[in-house]
């Protein structure tokens, strides 16, 4: 962390010996027709050049996929850790970045020769050979320019600076903006892609305003007399379709009040980023066994700040002991029986309540 990431690349060979694929190609192909998994193919027709790329977004038919022997293919499969158990716990290997940041694991099938071309991230990736084998080039290509008129944003004229050719085990980590080029050498192979969130400033802006909006509340206009505009010195106008200074400050100064208060912003930024993504459901569970422990369903996602806790896009004031359980249930993703034992009754009864949610599962001894 302090020597590479969003700084340079790093190549680690066999950051993962005796990897094992965390689904099988079948596997892999049979998400791909699914509604609620997100999958596309992407074909190139070696022979036509530019011309030959095509992308098309799942559901994906297995019998509208290329023959396997067919080279230049790929399917790739995002989120894939929200429904494949080894996938999660791939993913959870990485959380010694902040959970806030880290966003899911995608898989990538390729044939011989299959790839996507090259092109750039605006995110932190670490790309995970995990059967066959796939050339990796890299460049920084300042002043990167796409090809027009393609379905992919492909870099043109890309000039790599580095190559390398990765075994299963081997680990490649890359900061936004660094341009690459994978394709699969010596028959088929499967990447996995650990990807990062990197929301634009924009978006935390329009998200947080959007949740502080719903949660505008002033004491003052619970009260017999609610503070209201009020203009005791307004003249007559000749001018009546031009909107008064004093109401535009006084509309700023109902905002400022709102930007101003921290746990207010905290909260909706918390709220946000805790959000589960649009495809994810949850199955109502079984209410919690008496002395069991809990773990989080792969799907959920808890964050916290000095004040609050957040699971799925929700928020909850937390402070003392339950707090402090709160907190490592959030880090360790789990909490034995005797901690939950050892709760408040109103932790127990929340608790519950998120099992019953299908947020939480029994944990088993």
């Amino acid at each position: 962390m302090s020597r590479h990431w969003q700084r340079k690349p790093l190549l680690v060979r066999q950051a993962l010996p005796a990897v094992v694929p965390p689904v099988s190609r079948a596997e892999m192909f049979e998400l791909a027709q699914r509604d609620d998994v997100e999958s596309r193919l992407v074909v190139r027709d070696l022979e036509r050049g530019d011309a030959g790329w095509q992308l098309r977004s799942g559901p994906i038919a297995r019998r509208s996929l290329p023959p396997l022997r067919q080279p230049g293919w790929t399917v790739l499969v995002q989120g894939l850790n929200l429904h494949v158990p080894a996938a999660h716990e791939l993913l959870m290997r990485f959380r010694f970045v902040p959970q806030a940041r880290l966003d899911d694991l995608m898989v990538s099938w390729a044939s011989e020769g299959g790839g996507v071309g090259p092109h750039f991230d605006s995110y932190d990736v670490f790309l995970i050979q995990v059967s066959g084998r796939r050339r990796w080039r890299i460049g920084r290509q300042a002043g990167a320019r796409l090809k027009p008129d393609l379905p992919l944003k492909i870099i043109d004229d890309f000039q790599p600076e580095q190559e390398w050719v990765l075994e299963p085990g081997d680990m490649l980590y890359l900061p936004p903006g660094w341009a690459h080029d994978g394709d699969a050498v010596d028959g088929e192979c499967m990447t996995c892609s650990v990807g990062f969130r990197s929301p634009h400033r924009s978006e935390l802006a329009r998200e947080t305003l959007l949740r502080l909006a719903d949660a505008v509340e002033d004491p003052a206009d619970e009260g017999v007399r609610p503070v209201i505009y009020r203009d005791p010195a307004q003249p007559a106008t000749v001018t009546p379709g031009l909107i008064p200074g004093e109401l535009v400050e006084f509309a700023r100064e109902g905002l400022q009040r709102v930007l101003e208060d921290p746990d207010a912003l905290a909260r909706a930024l918390g709220e946000y980023m805790s959000e589960p993504k649009a495809q994810v459901s949850f199955d109502i569970g079984n209410p919690l066994p008496e002395g069991c422990g809990v773990r989080l369903d792969p799907r959920t996602c808890m964050l916290y700040d000095a004040r609050h806790v957040y699971v799925n896009g929700d928020s909850w004031r937390a402070g003392g002991r339950d707090a402090t359980t709160l907190h490592q249930l959030a880090d360790a993703r789990r909490l034995d029986a005797a901690v939950v034992a050892r709760s408040s009754a109103a932790l127990q009864e929340l608790l519950m309540q998120w099992v019953e949610d299908g947020w939480l599962h029994p944990l088993e001894a």
